[in-house]
Protein backbone atom coordinates (compact mmCIF):
# COMPACT_ATOMS: atom_id res chain seq x y z
CA UNK A 1 0.00 0.00 0.00
CA UNK A 2 0.79 3.87 -0.73
CA UNK A 3 0.68 6.33 1.50
CA UNK A 4 0.29 10.10 0.34
CA UNK A 5 -0.37 12.99 2.44
CA UNK A 6 -0.53 15.61 -1.29
CA UNK A 7 -2.79 15.24 -4.47
CA UNK A 8 -0.37 16.04 -6.51
CA UNK A 9 1.88 13.12 -5.71
CA UNK A 10 -0.84 10.72 -7.03
CA UNK A 11 -0.35 9.34 -10.27
CA UNK A 12 -4.15 9.70 -12.56
CA UNK A 13 -6.17 6.67 -12.67
CA UNK A 14 -9.08 6.47 -14.02
CA UNK A 15 -9.71 2.88 -13.36
CA UNK A 16 -9.54 3.96 -9.33
CA UNK A 17 -12.36 2.76 -6.90
CA UNK A 18 -12.30 5.09 -4.62
CA UNK A 19 -13.92 5.49 -0.66
CA UNK A 20 -13.89 8.96 1.06
CA UNK A 21 -14.56 9.06 4.67
CA UNK A 22 -13.07 9.26 8.45
CA UNK A 23 -13.41 5.91 9.11
CA UNK A 24 -12.41 5.83 12.96
CA UNK A 25 -12.37 2.39 14.00
CA UNK A 26 -12.32 0.86 11.11
CA UNK A 27 -15.14 -1.27 12.65
CA UNK A 28 -17.22 -3.75 10.58
CA UNK A 29 -19.00 -1.51 8.39
CA UNK A 30 -16.04 -0.07 7.23
CA UNK A 31 -14.15 -3.02 6.65
CA UNK A 32 -17.71 -3.71 4.51
CA UNK A 33 -16.98 -0.70 2.47
CA UNK A 34 -13.18 -1.33 2.39
CA UNK A 35 -13.81 -5.36 1.62
CA UNK A 36 -16.20 -3.84 -1.48
CA UNK A 37 -13.80 -1.39 -3.12
CA UNK A 38 -10.85 -3.69 -3.14
CA UNK A 39 -13.10 -6.39 -4.59
CA UNK A 40 -14.25 -4.42 -7.24
CA UNK A 41 -10.63 -2.97 -7.82
CA UNK A 42 -9.21 -6.51 -8.41
CA UNK A 43 -12.29 -7.59 -10.45
CA UNK A 44 -11.61 -4.53 -12.87
CA UNK A 45 -7.68 -4.99 -12.45
CA UNK A 46 -8.00 -1.00 -11.00
CA UNK A 47 -6.51 1.04 -7.78
CA UNK A 48 -8.37 0.44 -4.50
CA UNK A 49 -8.34 3.87 -2.95
CA UNK A 50 -9.26 5.26 0.69
CA UNK A 51 -9.46 9.23 0.85
CA UNK A 52 -9.07 9.86 4.31
CA UNK A 53 -8.65 13.15 6.70
CA UNK A 54 -6.33 14.32 9.50
CA UNK A 55 -7.77 15.51 12.13
CA UNK A 56 -10.64 14.38 12.30
CA UNK A 57 -13.22 16.21 10.48
CA UNK A 58 -15.23 16.77 13.95
CA UNK A 59 -12.36 17.98 15.74
CA UNK A 60 -11.98 21.28 13.29
CA UNK A 61 -15.46 21.62 13.21
CA UNK A 62 -16.57 21.53 16.76
CA UNK A 63 -12.78 23.05 18.02
CA UNK A 64 -12.91 20.05 20.94
CA UNK A 65 -10.27 17.61 20.83
CA UNK A 66 -11.44 14.06 19.13
CA UNK A 67 -11.43 10.59 20.87
CA UNK A 68 -9.97 8.67 18.31
CA UNK A 69 -10.82 4.52 18.20
CA UNK A 70 -8.26 4.44 16.23
CA UNK A 71 -4.88 7.03 15.15
CA UNK A 72 -3.99 7.79 12.36
CA UNK A 73 -0.93 5.10 11.93
CA UNK A 74 -3.66 2.07 13.26
CA UNK A 75 -6.19 3.39 11.05
CA UNK A 76 -3.36 3.07 8.05
CA UNK A 77 -2.30 -0.44 9.31
CA UNK A 78 -5.71 -1.71 9.15
CA UNK A 79 -6.38 -0.33 5.62
CA UNK A 80 -3.50 -1.92 4.63
CA UNK A 81 -4.25 -5.64 5.70
CA UNK A 82 -7.61 -5.23 4.06
CA UNK A 83 -5.96 -4.75 0.76
CA UNK A 84 -5.90 -1.13 0.00
CA UNK A 85 -3.52 0.22 -2.72
CA UNK A 86 -3.45 3.83 -1.98
CA UNK A 87 -4.18 5.48 0.96
CA UNK A 88 -4.80 9.47 0.80
CA UNK A 89 -4.56 11.49 3.45
CA UNK A 90 -6.01 14.88 3.27
CA UNK A 91 -5.13 17.70 5.84
CA UNK A 92 -8.17 18.67 7.08
CA UNK A 93 -8.91 22.20 7.54
CA UNK A 94 -11.53 25.16 7.98
CA UNK A 95 -11.05 26.41 5.31
CA UNK A 96 -11.22 22.96 3.03
CA UNK A 97 -14.38 21.87 4.54
CA UNK A 98 -15.81 25.25 3.33
CA UNK A 99 -15.88 23.27 -0.25
CA UNK A 100 -19.51 22.33 -1.75
CA UNK A 101 -19.45 18.84 -1.90
CA UNK A 102 -19.22 18.82 -6.27
CA UNK A 103 -16.20 20.95 -6.28
CA UNK A 104 -14.13 18.60 -3.84
CA UNK A 105 -15.36 15.37 -6.00
CA UNK A 106 -14.60 17.07 -9.63
CA UNK A 107 -11.82 18.44 -8.50
CA UNK A 108 -10.31 15.74 -5.86
CA UNK A 109 -11.72 12.67 -7.47
CA UNK A 110 -12.86 13.47 -11.14
CA UNK A 111 -9.91 15.39 -12.04
CA UNK A 112 -7.00 14.34 -10.21
CA UNK A 113 -7.23 11.20 -8.80
CA UNK A 114 -9.15 9.77 -11.14
CA UNK A 115 -12.54 7.09 -10.89
CA UNK A 116 -14.24 4.87 -12.45
CA UNK A 117 -16.79 3.42 -8.80
CA UNK A 118 -17.28 5.27 -5.97
CA UNK A 119 -18.17 3.07 -2.41
CA UNK A 120 -19.52 4.61 0.26
CA UNK A 121 -21.94 3.69 3.70
CA UNK A 122 -25.74 4.28 3.14
CA UNK A 123 -25.61 7.13 5.64
CA UNK A 124 -22.33 8.82 3.72
CA UNK A 125 -22.35 12.81 3.75
CA UNK A 126 -19.54 15.26 2.25
CA UNK A 127 -18.91 18.57 1.78
CA UNK A 128 -20.00 21.71 3.14
CA UNK A 129 -21.99 21.36 6.19
CA UNK A 130 -22.38 18.05 4.95
CA UNK A 131 -24.68 18.82 1.91
CA UNK A 132 -23.72 16.23 -0.24
CA UNK A 133 -24.98 12.57 -0.11
CA UNK A 134 -25.24 8.99 -2.00
CA UNK A 135 -28.01 11.17 -4.09
CA UNK A 136 -25.45 13.56 -4.99
CA UNK A 137 -22.86 11.13 -5.76
CA UNK A 138 -25.51 9.42 -8.16
CA UNK A 139 -25.89 12.40 -10.58
CA UNK A 140 -22.12 13.15 -9.72
CA UNK A 141 -21.64 10.01 -11.54
CA UNK A 142 -23.74 10.21 -14.13
CA UNK A 143 -22.46 13.31 -15.14
CA UNK A 144 -18.99 12.15 -15.12
CA UNK A 145 -19.34 8.66 -15.95
CA UNK A 146 -18.34 7.04 -12.21
CA UNK A 147 -20.42 3.65 -11.28
CA UNK A 148 -22.01 4.67 -7.31
CA UNK A 149 -22.37 1.89 -4.92
CA UNK A 150 -24.29 2.39 -1.47
CA UNK A 151 -23.45 -0.42 1.12
CA UNK A 152 -26.40 -1.33 3.68
CA UNK A 153 -26.01 -0.50 7.68
CA UNK A 154 -23.73 -3.38 9.03
CA UNK A 155 -25.87 -4.71 12.13
CA UNK A 156 -25.16 -6.58 15.41
CA UNK A 157 -27.54 -7.57 17.54
CA UNK A 158 -29.86 -5.46 15.74
CA UNK A 159 -28.08 -2.22 16.19
CA UNK A 160 -26.24 -0.54 13.62
CA UNK A 161 -22.57 -0.71 14.35
CA UNK A 162 -21.26 3.25 13.86
CA UNK A 163 -17.85 4.83 15.27
CA UNK A 164 -20.03 6.90 17.94
CA UNK A 165 -21.74 3.19 19.57
CA UNK A 166 -18.83 2.22 20.04
CA UNK A 167 -17.55 4.98 21.57
CA UNK A 168 -20.40 5.62 24.29
CA UNK A 169 -19.46 1.32 24.94
CA UNK A 170 -15.98 2.30 25.51
CA UNK A 171 -17.00 5.13 27.87
CA UNK A 172 -19.28 3.03 29.89
CA UNK A 173 -16.91 0.16 29.83
CA UNK A 174 -18.96 -2.42 27.94
CA UNK A 175 -15.47 -3.78 26.52
CA UNK A 176 -17.31 -7.08 24.75
CA UNK A 177 -20.01 -5.05 23.18
CA UNK A 178 -17.38 -2.90 21.68
CA UNK A 179 -15.66 -5.62 20.23
CA UNK A 180 -18.31 -7.29 18.59
CA UNK A 181 -18.79 -4.09 16.92
CA UNK A 182 -15.39 -3.43 15.99
CA UNK A 183 -14.84 -7.01 14.91
CA UNK A 184 -11.73 -7.18 17.03
CA UNK A 185 -10.29 -6.34 20.77
CA UNK A 186 -10.09 -2.83 21.28
CA UNK A 187 -6.01 -1.72 21.67
CA UNK A 188 -4.43 0.76 23.30
CA UNK A 189 -0.93 1.49 21.97
CA UNK A 190 1.88 3.25 23.69
CA UNK A 191 5.50 3.84 25.47
CA UNK A 192 6.45 2.59 28.48
CA UNK A 193 7.46 5.59 31.22
CA UNK A 194 8.48 5.70 34.58
CA UNK A 195 5.77 5.79 37.57
CA UNK A 196 6.40 6.19 40.94
CA UNK A 197 7.27 1.99 41.54
CA UNK A 198 3.89 1.82 44.03
CA UNK A 199 3.07 -1.48 41.88
CA UNK A 200 6.44 -3.31 42.15
CA UNK A 201 6.10 -2.63 46.03
CA UNK A 202 2.87 -4.55 46.03
CA UNK A 203 3.92 -7.12 44.28
CA UNK A 204 2.73 -6.81 40.98
CA UNK A 205 4.91 -4.23 39.02
CA UNK A 206 3.14 -2.13 36.45
CA UNK A 207 4.20 -0.74 32.91
CA UNK A 208 2.94 2.83 32.81
CA UNK A 209 1.52 4.01 29.23
CA UNK A 210 2.20 7.14 27.44
CA UNK A 211 -0.33 6.58 24.58
CA UNK A 212 1.03 7.93 21.46
CA UNK A 213 -1.68 10.66 21.17
CA UNK A 214 -3.91 12.42 24.16
CA UNK A 215 -6.50 11.97 21.13
CA UNK A 216 -7.16 8.08 21.64
CA UNK A 217 -9.81 7.05 23.41
CA UNK A 218 -9.25 5.40 26.64
CA UNK A 219 -12.27 3.31 28.36
CA UNK A 220 -13.84 3.38 31.35
CA UNK A 221 -11.82 3.48 34.48
CA UNK A 222 -11.34 -0.44 36.11
CA UNK A 223 -9.37 -3.20 35.70
CA UNK A 224 -9.27 -5.40 32.32
CA UNK A 225 -7.76 -8.80 31.01
CA UNK A 226 -5.90 -8.06 28.20
CA UNK A 227 -3.14 -8.86 25.96
CA UNK A 228 0.16 -7.49 25.78
CA UNK A 229 2.00 -7.34 22.60
CA UNK A 230 5.81 -7.01 22.61
CA UNK A 231 8.26 -7.30 19.78
CA UNK A 232 5.43 -9.64 17.99
CA UNK A 233 5.51 -11.73 21.26
CA UNK A 234 1.67 -11.89 23.14
CA UNK A 235 2.06 -11.56 26.90
CA UNK A 236 -0.93 -11.75 29.31
CA UNK A 237 -1.70 -8.79 31.16
CA UNK A 238 -3.77 -6.72 33.55
CA UNK A 239 -4.99 -3.42 32.69
CA UNK A 240 -6.05 -0.62 35.40
CA UNK A 241 -7.26 2.53 34.33
CA UNK A 242 -8.27 4.85 36.87
CA UNK A 243 -7.08 7.55 39.52
CA UNK A 244 -5.45 5.00 42.40
CA UNK A 245 -7.80 6.24 44.50
CA UNK A 246 -6.54 3.95 47.20
CA UNK A 247 -3.21 6.16 47.00
CA UNK A 248 -4.15 9.57 45.44
CA UNK A 249 -6.83 12.11 45.48
CA UNK A 250 -5.37 14.44 42.48
CA UNK A 251 -7.54 12.97 40.02
CA UNK A 252 -5.18 12.13 37.35
CA UNK A 253 -5.81 9.66 35.15
CA UNK A 254 -3.34 6.97 34.61
CA UNK A 255 -2.91 4.04 32.49
CA UNK A 256 -0.82 0.74 33.69
CA UNK A 257 -0.86 -2.43 32.73
CA UNK A 258 0.63 -5.63 34.52
CA UNK A 259 2.09 -8.47 32.54
CA UNK A 260 2.15 -11.70 34.35
CA UNK A 261 5.55 -13.39 35.01
CA UNK A 262 7.35 -11.14 32.95
CA UNK A 263 10.43 -9.44 34.40
CA UNK A 264 12.07 -7.81 31.40
CA UNK A 265 12.97 -3.84 31.25
CA UNK A 266 9.95 -2.32 29.11
CA UNK A 267 11.17 1.15 29.46
CA UNK A 268 10.92 3.89 26.18
CA UNK A 269 9.62 0.57 24.50
CA UNK A 270 6.42 0.49 22.73
CA UNK A 271 3.64 -1.84 23.33
CA UNK A 272 -0.07 -2.88 22.06
CA UNK A 273 -2.20 -3.72 24.74
CA UNK A 274 -5.66 -5.47 23.65
CA UNK A 275 -8.33 -5.33 25.81
CA UNK A 276 -10.17 -8.56 25.72
CA UNK A 277 -12.30 -8.22 29.04
CA UNK A 278 -13.49 -6.08 31.53
CA UNK A 279 -13.24 -7.14 35.53
CA UNK A 280 -14.06 -4.75 37.93
CA UNK A 281 -14.66 -1.30 38.35
CA UNK A 282 -12.01 0.65 40.01
CA UNK A 283 -11.89 0.62 43.99
CA UNK A 284 -10.59 2.68 46.80
CA UNK A 285 -9.74 -0.03 49.83
CA UNK A 286 -9.14 0.66 53.20
CA UNK A 287 -5.91 -0.89 53.80
CA UNK A 288 -2.99 -1.63 51.11
CA UNK A 289 -3.67 -5.24 52.46
CA UNK A 290 -7.16 -5.67 51.28
CA UNK A 291 -5.87 -4.11 47.71
CA UNK A 292 -3.34 -6.57 47.20
CA UNK A 293 -6.10 -9.47 48.39
CA UNK A 294 -8.15 -8.14 45.35
CA UNK A 295 -4.79 -8.08 43.02
CA UNK A 296 -4.58 -11.87 43.75
CA UNK A 297 -8.11 -12.51 43.24
CA UNK A 298 -7.74 -10.43 39.87
CA UNK A 299 -4.98 -12.56 38.80
CA UNK A 300 -6.55 -15.87 39.08
CA UNK A 301 -9.85 -14.55 37.36
CA UNK A 302 -7.42 -13.44 34.87
CA UNK A 303 -5.74 -17.14 34.26
CA UNK A 304 -9.13 -18.64 34.44
CA UNK A 305 -10.67 -16.59 31.66
CA UNK A 306 -7.30 -16.97 29.94
CA UNK A 307 -7.45 -20.62 30.05
CA UNK A 308 -10.98 -20.72 28.38
CA UNK A 309 -10.57 -18.61 25.89
CA UNK A 310 -6.81 -17.65 25.11
CA UNK A 311 -4.57 -20.31 25.86
CA UNK A 312 -2.04 -19.72 23.52
CA UNK A 313 -0.90 -16.12 25.09
CA UNK A 314 2.70 -16.52 26.94
CA UNK A 315 2.19 -16.01 30.95
CA UNK A 316 5.83 -16.95 32.21
CA UNK A 317 8.57 -16.41 29.04
CA UNK A 318 10.96 -13.40 29.48
CA UNK A 319 11.82 -11.45 26.19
Amino acid sequence: MTTVHRLEKIPYEKNSVITVGSFDGVHLAHQEVLGEVVRRAQNRKGRAVVLTFEPHPKEVLSGKPAQLLTTPEEKERLCERLGVDLFFVVPFTYEFSRQSSRDFFINYLVHRIGVSEVVEGYDHHFGRDREGSVEELLRLGKEFEFSMVAMKPVHVEEEVVSSSRIRQYLLAGAIDKAERMLGRPYSIEGTVVRGDGRGKSLGFPTANIRTSTDRKLIPANGIYVVEVVVDDQRYAGILSIGVRPTFSDNGQQTVEVFILEFDADLYDRNITIRILKRLRDELKFDSVEALIRQMHQDREETLRFLAQHHRNLIVSRQV
